[in-house]
């Protein structure tokens, strides 16, 4: 649309229509098809011969769409134009947003000026403002991409969260004990009950909740990033008892077995500081340090 010579290329991927989320309209064909077909039908509502191609390339969504010449001439380029504003319009899913967005914008001005003066030049100057003239209230994806899963997160608000919903599930209920040897002993060890993400949520105050939400996947990714502590599964929370954790089945040369015999610990045992059993497995066979002085 930025002018009658342009050329484009395109490799459809993600799902999204022009104001979110693509919404399928055909069961009968597959989402990705479905997609494609949307993707052709904005190159020919914009006046182009579009043509399909398959890269050859190592990904599932691989056929491109190529526009390199149009169906009409330049005299009808405001005709065209008039049209793509009303496929981009149709294409709104609410219609009070689409109000929203037009406060301060005349569509009169925009629309009807262009078809009055069919035969003229579209200003020189319209792809400098094609942010207020095409789609008002459009903001383009920032240059960098804040990265929201958790990991940027402060360590001492991590740390935080991970020991209040412990403590959640350690006192949900009655001790759950599971027979175990802890130094040698026949002795419990407190498993504690699994709680719902929801169950956890209601139990944590307004602002951790609210800085969680700012996440992809909030609580869950939060407790997903902290495997050595929890065990997501089906919705569900579970403290994770590593003596259940079963042995890789697959069989390792005999250098990375003496390697990872001998690995070194670089991180403490979250179970052996704050667990009130301790951990559950002895020092020899934890992956993680029991004390500073295993750490290397």
């Amino acid at each position: 649309r930025s002018s009658y010579s342009c050329c484009y290329f395109v490799l459809p991927c993600c799902f999204f229509d022009f104001h979110g989320k693509y919404s399928r309209r055909q069961s009968k064909k597959t989402q990705y098809r479905e997609y494609l077909d949307f993707v052709a039908q904005v190159g020919f509502v914009c006046g182009f011969h579009v043509e399909e191609d398959c890269l050859r390339i190592p990904s599932t969504k691989r056929v491109s769409f190529v526009g390199k010449s149009r169906t009409y001439p330049p005299a009808e380029r405001a005709l065209i134009d008039k049209q793509i504003t009303q496929f981009i319009d149709s294409r709104q899913t609410c219609a009070v947003a689409t109000c929203d967005r037009r406060v301060g914008f005349k569509h009169k001005d925009h629309c009807g000026g262009l078809c009055e003066g069919a035969g003229s030049e579209v200003p020189e100057d319209e792809t400098e403002t094609a942010g207020t003239i095409w789609m008002p209230g459009f903001q383009p994806r920032g240059k960098v991409e804040q990265i929201r899963n958790c990991a940027s997160l402060p360590r001492d608000f991590v740390d935080e969260v991970v020991l209040n919903v412990a403590n959640l599930l350690l006192n949900a209920v009655p001790q759950k004990s599971c027979s175990g040897m802890l130094d040698g002993n026949k002795n419990t060890w407190n498993q504690g009950e699994s709680l719902s993400l929801r169950e956890v949520a209601e139990h944590l105050n307004k602002e951790t909740l609210k800085k969680l939400k700012s996440e992809y996947g909030g609580l869950q990714t939060l407790l997903k990033n902290n495997h050595q502590v929890f065990e997501v599964l089906n919705g569900r929370v579970h403290i994770r008892d590593w003596r259940k954790e079963k042995p890789s089945s697959k069989t390792k040369p005999e250098v990375k077995r003496r390697l990872s015999a001998e690995a070194f610990k670089t991180r403490l045992c979250w179970f052996f500081i704050h667990h009130p059993n301790g951990c559950s497995l002895p020092s020899e066979a934890c992956p993680y340090a029991h004390g500073t002085e295993e750490l290397r």
